[in-house]
């Protein structure tokens, strides 16, 4: 797994997450490739975040999509209520100096690591930049944890690293589109001091991943988090790790607040990064 003169570790916000919650639980899933066996209903749940995801890409391309919605109607409705929440996003004034961009892809090489995004829709008119993604699980997470989320911080961080823009002129929208009584948006402006505070948090964790693979390398494991750590109740190395009293279930009951903390913070994790850590090419939602 270390890097070459000629491979650099790509890295997603999903990694970047579980490097920072819970190292070995990273080296199981991305180092050792470790996978539970799906569970049929989360199974079901991610496939209708998934067509949800694939009919806004087909019509931000102008592709017909009724034939898809008439069999469907919880995308039916998702779209219909969306439509009536966000009528900007999905009728816009047509303007040929903005520049849309549906699944937009962007990478940006820092020391031996490529990390990437991908933008369910990016908006770049001349002055600002408006990054918004789709969210399927029913109840938004609290603003603050979802500011601290790397995939907040990397995908502005990126853009404004590898565009003209200053990251005032940077935001993110999530638009969680299942919400009780109507889609719910939560957005973010970006600015230089989250923008620093990004880099420094970033170049940190990237060192410390360094060191890391650089011990794996020698036959020493990723650290583990301390004991009694929530994270461990629902993990599902719990065993491997010797964390014998965790709960054995992947995700906990949503009845609880802050079990449902937890499955936001799982779902975000791993949402669009099924895949190895070299390999993150294909894009999936995550819904709860």
């Amino acid at each position: 797994m270390l890097s070459t003169p000629t491979q650099l570790l790509r890295l997603s916000q999903g990694q970047l997450n579980l490097l920072e919650k819970c190292p070995r639980q990273f080296q199981h899933t991305y180092l050792e490739k470790l996978y539970s066996p799906p569970n049929p209903e989360h199974e079901e749940l991610q496939n209708l975040g998934s067509r949800f995801h694939l009919l806004m890409q087909q019509r931000e391309m102008g592709l017909p999509i009724d034939s898809f919605l008439q069999t469907d109607s919880q995308l039916q409705r998702w779209m219909a209520g969306f439509a009536d929440a966000a009528p900007e996003i999905m009728h816009p004034t047509v303007d040929s100096q903005t520049f849309r961009d549906s699944e937009h892809y962007r990478t940006l090489q820092v020391n031996d690591y490529l990390l990437t995004v991908v933008y369910d829709l990016l908006i770049a008119e001349t002055t600002q930049a408006q990054i918004l993604d789709w969210k399927t699980y029913p109840k938004p997470p609290n603003k603050r944890y979802l500011e601290q989320n790397w995939q907040t911080r990397l995908y502005m961080y990126v853009l404004a690293e590898t565009s003209d823009y200053p990251p005032e002129n940077i935001s993110m929208t999530y638009w969680f589109v299942q919400s009780q009584g109507k889609p719910q948006s939560i957005k973010f402006n970006y600015n230089s001091a989250h923008h620093e505070k990004t880099a420094k948090k970033l170049q940190r964790l990237l060192n410390k991943l360094t060191k890391c693979l650089a011990d794996y390398a020698q036959g020493k494991p990723l650290p583990q988090v301390p004991e009694g750590r929530k994270v461990c109740n629902y993990c599902q190395y719990a065993t491997r790790c010797d964390r014998h009293q965790a709960v054995t279930e992947e995700h906990p009951p949503v009845s609880d607040n802050n079990s449902l903390e937890d499955t936001v913070t799982e779902s975000v994790a791993s949402e669009k990064n099924n895949t190895s850590l070299l390999n993150i090419i294909n894009i999936e939602e995550v819904s709860l």
